[in-house]
């Protein structure tokens, strides 16, 4: 198989769902912006919407995703067997869903750039780093959904396990943004409000866990009883 017939095969084996789930998104914060636009209407909740949704969902998107990234092999015994590592085939599948959520995800923030809205946030980012909005989440999410897919075997419990993260630093925003190292840690840190000299050392911090995440995940992905015992759905 071709470099780019094996990249596309993995990206469909993501499903539907990762795959349109993206792009949907940015056509609807297209739409929000042109129609806020021609409303006159400037105003911080628009602007906190269509910021929201690209440091919100875009990495809820690709957390489930990557949560879901083992158990989707038909003959997971016989690629066991071959050559390249199954985590290599894995982190390969990771590679291709986040990279495209990753192309959807910087046109959603040239939108928002276009339409001058970054700066009606109370924490504005300039420059390139600006995609650490969506970047920094959505590859920790991605890290996490990948190292609970490991540790449990289960695509259910992955994917639980990224939503209940998500759904708790929505909770719980205000007494996680009391201390430095939760602050630091925060998801959301854009649209949901930190100390402002706080959000570079934020975005920094949740790369480097990420990569924590990761390096967690890789000697449980190596362990071919972990792999076989994995959801089949």
């Amino acid at each position: 198989m071709k470099p780019l017939d094996l990249w596309a095969h993995e990206l469909r084996r993501a499903g539907p769902a990762a795959l349109a789930g993206a792009p949907a998104l940015v056509l609807l914060m297209t739409l929000l912006a042109i129609l806020g636009a021609r409303l006159g209407s400037r105003e911080s909740t628009t602007a906190f919407m269509l910021a929201g949704a690209l440091e919100m969902v875009i990495p809820l998107i690709t957390g489930m995703a990557a949560a879901s990234s083992l158990g989707r092999d038909q003959a997971v015994e016989l690629q066991l067997t071959l050559p390249v590592g199954y985590r290599s085939t894995v982190l390969r599948r990771l590679a291709a869903t986040t990279g495209w959520t990753g192309l959807c995800a910087a046109a959603g923030s040239t939108v928002l750039t276009l339409g001058g809205w970054w700066e009606l946030l109370p924490v504005t980012p300039h420059g390139p780093a600006v995609q650490l909005t969506w970047l920094a989440p959505a590859l920790w999410l991605a890290a996490l959904g990948l190292l609970a897919s490991a540790a449990f075997s289960s695509a259910v419990a992955a994917t639980t396990t990224v939503a209940l993260v998500w759904v708790v630093e929505q909770v719980v925003a205000g007494p996680l943004q009391g201390s430095l190292p939760s602050r630091l840690l925060y998801l959301f840190a854009t649209t949901r409000g930190t100390v402002p000299d706080d959000w570079t050392a934020n975005r920094v911090v949740l790369l480097c866990t990420a990569a924590v995440l990761v390096a967690a995940a890789w000697p449980l992905l190596g362990r071919a009883e972990r792999v076989l015992g994995g959801d089949k759905e």
